[in-house]
């Protein structure tokens, strides 16, 4: 039944119908007129109604009484989280890939339970391990009830142990089985791997640090006198995390780059991929070896130091392509030049939008360089981004040397790529730009699934720690490409942890009797449903009544 409008003449007024079935079709009925629209309006008769049936209907009573605050939540518990990334975590692979390497353990307790866990308060509130204990307190997430921070720690150093694959003598990580199935499992659906992008970057501990990950070296977080670990993270073409690999923290990137392509070769199985890497990556013995073994490669040049780059190919003549890339704000311009030198490819290009950025940047240099040697300059020798400007002092003064100025201008808005590939010069650069999705990914493992600061000890256990933090990658970025697959404009990922942090149930007693309500989703929950295929909770869930124990003495 419903109130149903009708015009007539000036006036509108209100009946309650129903509908119902006669001769083979739906008619509307009329049950009763209710009187003109604001005469009703003004009167106490629809309250009354409303109220009137309200009194047998449990749901009707149970939610007014709670939205108008006459219940007390015994318990509030977030349901997204789990809802959705439980679904992820299955269709991934995560599930039954770790229960299969489960299978031959016996822990006391469910270690697949415990990762996930750990994988889903990565996603969610970041933060340390020892936290997620406390938080899944609030959330709902099956079998992980009983879990406790102990059983993390376990099931993090079991992630991280070395394994012997039967009858091969080898000894490698747990880890990269697990990377392995996973890349076959998703291999079904994404196809065989064309492009592996690749990069490193730093992870500093808190205290001791691995047995012998744990190390000093060249820190990216700016942290030299912590020990470190060095993290290389893999993506396909579509941005999808396919491998992580963890060395020393004393070791230089140019040595990372040939053990990575051996692995996905020999691993993975991978009969051919082109492999992109930044300039950090690139020496001769690198590029001999990539092209020894047939290896399509995309290399960052380092432009200021390479002989052969800052001497023959940033003075080439030849016509540069335009380039217009077009991005979320605005366009990318670029220059584009195709030079070989003595068999060697480079593609030299020119980001008009950095060139302007890097000469205001050196004008405010200059400018600031100038005041402070008219105070006295000795002390702006141990300054990097001033020293490149001034003169070998003859005396004891220091000056500003124009041709150290003119020659940095030749630098401006230019990065240099290596190629052995036929591709365009234009569809090579466009592969080698795709390697900031690299980059962002590991803005999201360091920033937001706080994979550092570090706090084991052991190596097996640091690999565990970090090894979550690449299976959160997977599923953050399975939720956004199906995000993304429905529509191009996505919310914010903050926005989205936010909004699936608040779809909670809540449990309230009336009359006796206990229920579950499900709260109101945000704006993006219904967009994930959709890209996910997923029914929320009902409103209320009624609850079975508890049992009252009979006292003892």
């Amino acid at each position: 039944m419903f109130v149903r409008v009708k015009k007539i003449g000036p006036y509108e007024y209100l009946y309650l119908v129903e509908n119902a079935r006669e001769g083979g079709r739906h008619v509307q009925r009329v049950i009763k007129a209710l009187g003109r629209r604001d005469e009703v309006e003004n009167s106490d008769l629809l309250d009354g109604l409303i109220a009137s049936a309200a009194r047998y209907s449990r749901r009707s009573i149970v939610l007014s009484s709670f939205y108008r605050g006459e219940l007390a939540e015994l318990r509030r518990r977030s349901i997204g989280p789990d809802l959705v990334f439980a679904r992820l975590w299955a269709e991934t692979g995560c599930h039954d890939v770790l229960r299969r390497q489960l299978a031959d353990r016996r822990f006391g307790f469910d270690a697949e339970r415990a990762i996930y866990l750990t994988v889903l308060h990565r996603l969610m509130v970041s933060g340390s391990d020892r936290h997620a204990s406390t938080w899944q307190q609030s959330v709902d997430i099956p079998g992980a009830e009983a879990l406790t921070l102990d059983h993390a720690y376990k099931a993090m150093a079991w992630l991280g142990e070395d394994i012997a694959p039967a009858g091969s003598g080898r000894i490698r990580s747990r880890t990269e089985a697990i990377e392995e199935a996973l890349y076959r499992h998703r291999q079904t659906l994404f196809g065989e791997l064309s492009v592996a992008f690749f990069d490193t970057t730093s992870l500093y501990f808190e205290g001791q640090g691995g047995t012998t990950l744990g190390q000093r070296g060249y820190s990216k977080d700016f942290r030299p006198q912590l020990n470190q670990v060095v993290l290389g993270i893999v993506l396909d073409e579509k941005d999808r995390p396919i491998a992580s690999f963890l060395w020393p923290g004393n070791t230089a990137d140019v040595t990372t780059l040939l053990p990575v392509v051996e692995r996905l070769r020999r691993r993975f199985g991978i009969g051919r991929a082109c492999v992109v890497a930044d300039r950090g990556m690139i020496s001769a013995a690198t590029i001999a070896a990539l092209e020894a073994q047939g290896i399509d490669y995309i290399l960052g040049v380092r432009e200021r130091s390479t002989k052969q780059v800052r001497g023959t190919v940033l003075n080439d003549d030849g016509v540069a392509v335009p380039l217009i890339i077009p991005r979320q704000k605005g366009e990318t311009e670029l220059a584009i030049r195709d030079i070989t030198v003595a068999g060697r490819r480079y593609i030299l290009c020119r980001n008009e939008e950095e060139a302007r950025k890097d000469a205001e940047t050196r004008a405010k240099l200059i400018d600031s360089l100038q005041r402070q040697l008219a105070q006295g300059g000795k002390r702006l020798v141990g300054n990097k981004g001033y020293r490149r400007f001034l003169t070998a002092p003859k005396s004891k003064a220091f000056a500003i040397d124009p041709a150290k100025v003119a020659a940095d201008v030749r630098f401006d808005g230019i990065f240099v790529l290596r190629t052995n590939m036929k591709l365009s010069a234009l569809a090579v650069v466009l592969r080698y730009r795709n390697l900031l999705a690299v980059e962002q990914s590991f803005l999201a493992a360091k920033a937001m699934l706080a994979t550092r600061p570090v706090f084991h000890r052991t190596d097996a256990a640091i690999r565990g720690h970090i090894f979550c933090s690449f299976l959160a990658l997977v599923l953050r970025r399975e939720l956004l490409d199906r995000l993304v697959a429905r529509n191009p404009t996505i919310p914010e990922w903050q926005r989205i942890i936010d909004d699936l942090s608040d779809l909670s149930t809540v449990e309230v007693e009336q009359d006796g009797r206990r229920a579950l309500l499900r709260t109101a989703p945000r704006d993006s929950i219904d967009p994930i449903c959709r890209a996910l295929g997923l029914v929320l909770p009902p409103v209320l869930q009624e609850m079975p009544p508890v049992e009252k124990h009979a006292e003892t003495a």
